[in-house]
């Protein structure tokens, strides 16, 4: 499992790289952060109902309802409308869902070349976008009604860009080169 491995592989080689003196120096998965905006979703119950099994059975917890802070006249949106789910994977959970994320889903991306190593956000955490969520193979794909694209977060303990892409380069992530 993917956490017996960071404890035993990872973290010494981290510990090595960086030249931390502390083990809890070295930087760590905290949580992952699964989201999927649902435009449609203001309208269309059926469509969040949808989207919230979806994303239940990819994550195995019950997402959140992510409702609208603002009105918006242009987007016809009004104060409280529901606009997308959301869910928090920490634990086992979290190192389930990315062990299934990197060695399941990714492969299964139509002519994937590996992720973007671009899309750190300053502080070690790590966004990626994908088109839609039947790379899952929890998804059955006669029972979608829409493909719909989703946003994995992997928010980690790390300090600086070049910690977090070392962490997640370890824990198998596919970079592009």
């Amino acid at each position: 499992m993917l956490l017996e491995q960071y404890r035993e592989k990872i973290l010494p080689q981290l510990m090595r790289e960086f030249d931390y003196g502390n083990v809890m120096e070295a930087p760590r998965v905290a949580k992952v952060v699964v989201n999927i905006g649902i435009g449609e979703g203001k309208d269309n119950d059926k469509a969040l109902d949808a989207a919230r099994g979806d994303v239940r059975t990819i994550t195995g917890q019950q997402p959140v309802t992510v409702r609208a802070r603002k009105s918006v006249a242009a987007f016809k949106l009004r104060e409280g409308q529901p606009v997308g789910l959301r869910t928090t994977l920490r634990g086992r959970r979290m190192y389930y869902f990315l062990e299934k994320l990197i060695n399941v889903a990714l492969p299964r991306i139509r002519d994937f070349r590996g992720v973007s190593a671009e899309a750190f956000d300053g502080r070690g955490n790590y966004s990626l976008g994908l088109r839609e969520q039947i790379i899952f193979p929890e998804v059955d794909y006669d029972k979608i009604d829409k493909l719909r694209g989703l946003e994995v977060t992997v928010v980690t303990t790390a300090r600086t860009d070049e910690e977090g892409r070392s962490l997640l380069t370890q824990l198998g992530m596919p970079f592009r080169k």
